[in-house]
């Protein structure tokens, strides 16, 4: 069961890195390991709250001096390449490279994790098995250390802050535990929720860096506010969106272009756990005819639950290693402020400016993941 799962995953996650494409002789060793590790147990997490920020704080900056960039680096096989250095690194805003003020790789890096959760009726089939995997990511990533901080917002007609900022993970396991899904989805109001009414980390959003997993398959019906709203707002406050897409495999919708537009511009990534992936090592399943469909994992079947659980603890696993294995770039942009945004006479419309970020390595076959841009001023009002 995945509550048998906890933090030595992690670190046999980082020894399945590769170096530049090579991959690490412990692999099979580890991936063995991390199958005996689902019989395992673990510790209980340490109960410290991190430092917060004085009360009223917003999550917004009058203007934007400082970037960051997480970066994950994958070989052609979508293995974490784990040992470029800062001269690796080109980073480019709107074609001109950029000085790199900080540069780390530290498995340590302080981070705030939002969890959020989708508790609409659409996720009353396999509830059960995604409360396990989300209490999962929670107690691997918050092990009860100071720099560790996180979140839960659950979404159903309407997004409700369950447990603000703290280090420790077990409120949120014993909320989860509780709840059943029921009503509409507000995903884009619980985005909101997270950038603007949760109590923030001293130190946000550089150390620690800001972080949001949604659980759920991007279906909105009842919010308020837009994709496009909550996609600038997310990008404002330079937060990295990843999902654990709980669509399954033959259900695709269009819905799910929500979450491809979420994390692809804030330098996140989709985890399917039920999809195609679930089926790419069996070999001719349409073909196995069945009373009950041509499936070669039998629906009902011990084999078929075996499976799903098997998807949904290695899209927890690629989740933890894509959030600990980054790579963070910092630096001061380099670039001329078209008016003061103050002077009455300045165009309200530059503070919408966008900016691109590209970032490059001098290695073939190496993609990099990052976020596409920055607002680098305030909002308009």
């Amino acid at each position: 069961m995945f509550t048998e799962v906890f933090r030595p995953v992690v670190r046999l996650i980082t020894m399945v890195q590769t170096r530049r494409g090579r991959p690490n002789s412990l692999a099979p060793m580890a991936l063995c390991t991390l199958a005996a590790l689902a019989m395992g147990s673990a510790a209980s997490a340490q109960q410290q709250q991190p430092q917060t920020a004085p009360e009223g704080q917003t999550a917004f900056r009058s203007e934007l001096n400082e970037v960051i960039v997480p970066i994950t680096a994958t070989d052609s096989k979508g293995r974490f390449i784990s040992d470029l250095v800062q001269r690796d690194f080109h980073i480019f805003d709107e074609g001109k490279e950029q000085k790199i003020d900080f540069f780390s790789h530290e498995q340590s890096q302080p981070v705030v994790i939002g969890f959020l959760i989708d508790m609409s009726n659409r996720m009353k089939i396999n509830w059960d098995r995604y409360k396990e995997s989300t209490s999962e990511l929670m107690l691997n990533l918050l092990p009860g250390d100071k720099k560790y901080a996180g979140y839960l917002i659950t979404y159903g007609n309407e997004p409700e802050l369950v447990t603000d900022t703290s280090s420790d993970p077990e409120a949120m396991v014993q909320k989860i535990a509780k709840m059943k899904p029921a009503g509409g989805s507000a995903l884009f109001d619980a985005i909101y929720m997270a950038c603007t009414s949760r109590k923030t980390v001293l130190g946000e959003p550089y150390q620690p860096r800001r972080v949001l997993i949604v659980i759920g398959d991007g279906h909105d019906s009842t919010s308020k506010k837009s994709l496009e709203e909550v996609e600038e707002l997310a990008q404002r406050n330079q937060i990295t969106i990843y999902a654990m897409d709980t669509v399954a495999f033959g259900m695709h919708n269009e819905d799910e272009e929500n979450l491809v537009g979420l994390t692809s511009l804030t330098g996140g990534k989709i985890e399917s756990p039920l999809g195609e992936n679930m089926y790419k090592d069996i070999s001719g399943y349409l073909s196995n005819v069945q009373d009950a469909g041509n499936y070669a994992i039998q629906v009902g079947t011990g084999g078929y639950t075996a499976e799903v659980q098997k998807a949904i603890f290695l899209a927890v696993s690629n989740l933890i290693g894509e959030i600990t294995t980054q790579y963070v770039i910092r630096y001061h942009p380099d670039l001329e402020t078209v008016c003061d945004v103050d002077h009455p006479k300045c165009d309200t419309s530059q503070t919408k400016s966008y900016r691109h970020i590209k970032v490059t390595v001098g290695f073939p076959n190496v993609t990099l993941r990052h976020r596409d841009g920055y607002y680098p001023l305030l909002a308009p009002k």
